[in-house]
């Protein structure tokens, strides 16, 4: 009884958290990788439910389910969060121009694109960036030792074509790809 309940438990630790990243891959479209972890979820889904709705009187089964849900629910935000999946874009309005620190984000590898605009009451200098997601905690703190007084947006590019990234992308596929050619004649 405890057993099968115990079963559940683990089986929503794995279900839950692949379900969340399945999600991801959906919205970033990436087809492939969504429909292969659909198919794992698919059938730890069956099982677990399956083992539930075989006894609809064992309740510890039954709470099993359900505290498995809200645990993995919090694992997958934490996977989530670690793999930081796609790119961000960020605007970081700052009240002048701190050449000092566009250069240091241009040095740490930070694509970022300047331009003057117009505030309420005087001009701002706007900065803009796209970045991969695991980087943006790392341009928050940046921008924090040079302005504090900075209001900084972010959000996520459903696509891009063409910039700095666009570049860099090709350039690490093209020695991705040379290594593995190599690997392949030394094998």
């Amino acid at each position: 009884m405890l057993l099968e309940a115990l079963l559940i438990f683990l089986a929503q630790l794995l279900y839950v958290p692949i379900f969340t990243l399945r999600t991801i891959m959906m919205v970033k479209s990436q087809k492939g990788k969504a429909s292969g972890l659909g198919i794992l979820e698919g059938m730890i889904y069956v099982v677990a439910i399956g083992i539930v709705l075989s006894d609809l009187s064992n309740y510890y089964n039954m709470g099993a389910y359900a505290l498995g849900f809200g645990v993995g629910l919090y694992l997958g935000a934490l996977i989530e969060e670690k793999l930081a999946i796609g790119y961000v874009s960020i605007e970081a309005n700052i009240p002048r121009k701190n050449q000092e620190l566009i250069n240091r984000l241009r040095e740490v590898g930070f694509s970022v694109s300047t331009s003057s605009v117009e505030g309420i009451d005087t001009d701002r200098y706007l900065l803009y960036c796209t970045s991969r997601r695991d980087r943006e905690k790392e341009f928050y703190r940046l921008i924090d030792q040079y302005e504090e007084k900075a209001f900084v947006a972010s959000y996520e590019p459903r696509n891009f074509k063409g910039g700095y990234i666009t570049k860099g992308m090709k350039k690490r596929r093209e020695l991705f790809l040379k290594k593995r050619k190599e690997k392949q004649e030394s094998a």
